[in-house]
């Protein structure tokens, strides 16, 4: 039932966000430049990689030896806005009619980050990522990482259809009010470096 949902309301979207899309895609073209999207492999369903697709919001500005500046100086004002609105996530829509993620699950994280959950915090993988989930609603960026596998994990222990429309509505709200988008200090979230649990 959680998949036949997913499917068609991400098809529903797409279908009814096609111009507003192009329209965006056009002005990230002309805010931030080529390319459009950003991809990044991510991991999926059982820790299975995946490529995931947003629209960018950061520039390609890099030091005098040519690495990628900290992400607080390559994110514009503009893609502030696109990650407060939430509107860089609309590709992942295409990720989710793929079956790559759904609508509700925990949000992927870096492939880097693999060897170093316990095996508790693995159990996130136990499901599809979600584009929104569980830690979204209840702090987003501003919860340690702690606290976003032990929401991550209790979503895998209850998910239900019912569940996921209460997590979309309170995504909406969420959204509107622009709550949780950065963690303290950082431009979005700190790193996980792996813990003892």
């Amino acid at each position: 039932m959680k998949r036949g949902f997913d499917i068609v309301a991400a098809l529903i979207l797409l279908l009814l966000l096609a111009l507003p899309g192009a329209v965006l895609a056009v002005w990230v073209r002309l805010a931030l430049g080529k390319p459009v999207l950003f991809s990044q492999v991510r991991p999926g369903l059982g820790g299975k990689p995946f490529t995931m697709y947003k629209f960018r919001t950061m520039t390609n500005a890099r030091d005098a030896k040519g690495e990628l500046l900290p992400d607080a100086l390559r994110l514009t004002r503009f893609g502030r806005f696109l990650r407060a609105s939430s509107l860089d996530e609309l590709p992942e829509l295409w990720n989710v009619l793929k079956g790559d993620m759904s609508l509700v699950g925990p949000r992927p994280l870096l492939m880097e980050y693999l060897p170093l959950y316990s095996s508790f915090q693995a159990r996130r993988h136990e499901v599809r990522p979600g584009i929104t989930g569980w830690a979204q609603v209840n702090g987003r960026n501003t919860l340690n990482w702690e606290e976003r596998f032990e929401l991550d994990v209790w979503y895998v222990d209850h998910h239900s259809l019912w569940l996921d429309l209460r997590i979309l509505w309170l995504t909406v709200r969420k959204v509107i009010q622009r709550e949780g988008i950065t963690a303290k200090g950082e431009a979005t979230m700190s790193k996980f470096k792996g813990n003892s649990r």
